[in-house]
């Protein structure tokens, strides 16, 4: 690739980084925090692309040009990432990934304060923390609403899981809540409920990894739309 290649492949990547920076398609790589460093990396690659056109048009102008050498047609290749970037948005993690991984629930290092009457809205994270460390304490007597998505493990049992994550969707891990009590009678993995129900010290060990899976116990579920951020990133508060 000569260097007007270059430059122009440059442009392309910063303009697909703008424009994932500038919608919400970013979230479905890095942590909604690091917007700004998107949008930064997209600019300086433009600002790289101009530069570089500009440069050798001014070198064209004063100097002799050298004998051209053909480069191998193979680096070429490296352009595909680049209209993957471009042409396909990857879903976020899934039911696939999350059954094959682990759950990757930690204690946390405090409780929030819960309002004292009245339905609890809670991330599923938090759900989980509380019943499985806190054994249920915050939890005891009182109706939970968490949201997340559907996944089933090889035996059949229904999960409701948030992908966590620190940076990045590839350090992305599976935190599962198990669901009993009033199940709905169909369930498709990928899709995204909002489930009211009860704290229930039921759990399991994991199958993949051992880790703990507390259950809750279902009254109700309605189908909702994936949110706008798939990933949890509580971990990050």
């Amino acid at each position: 690739m000569n260097r007007q290649s270059q430059a122009a492949v440059l442009f392309l990547l910063g303009a697909a980084l703008l424009h994932a920076g500038t919608t919400d398609l970013y979230l479905r790589y890095v942590k909604s925090g690091l917007r700004p460093l998107v949008l930064a990396a997209g600019a300086v690659l433009i600002v790289t692309a101009l530069a570089t056109v500009w440069y050798e048009r001014r070198r064209a102008k004063e100097e002799v040009p050298p004998e051209s050498h053909p480069e191998p047609r193979v680096s070429w290749l490296l352009v595909l990432p680049l209209l993957a970037l471009i042409l396909v948005a990857p879903p976020a993690l899934g039911s696939y990934s999350a059954t094959r991984t682990g759950t990757a629930l930690q204690e946390p290092l405090a409780y929030p304060p819960l309002p004292a009457t009245g339905p609890l809205s809670l991330s599923l994270v938090d759900y989980a923390g509380r019943a499985v460390y806190d054994h249920g304490r915050t939890l005891a007597g009182r109706q939970v609403r968490v949201t997340g998505f559907v996944a089933l493990d090889h035996d059949g049992t229904p999960y409701l899981i948030r992908m966590a994550l620190n940076c990045c969707a590839a350090d992305a891990q599976p935190v599962k809540v198990a669901l009993t009590g009033s199940i709905p009678p169909v369930l498709q993995p990928d899709t995204w409920l909002t489930v009211t129900g009860a704290y229930t010290p039921r759990r399991v060990e994991d199958p993949v990894n051992g880790g703990p899976i507390p259950f809750l116990k279902v009254t109700a579920a309605e189908p909702v739309k994936a949110p706008r951020d798939p990933y949890d990133e509580s971990w990050n508060n």
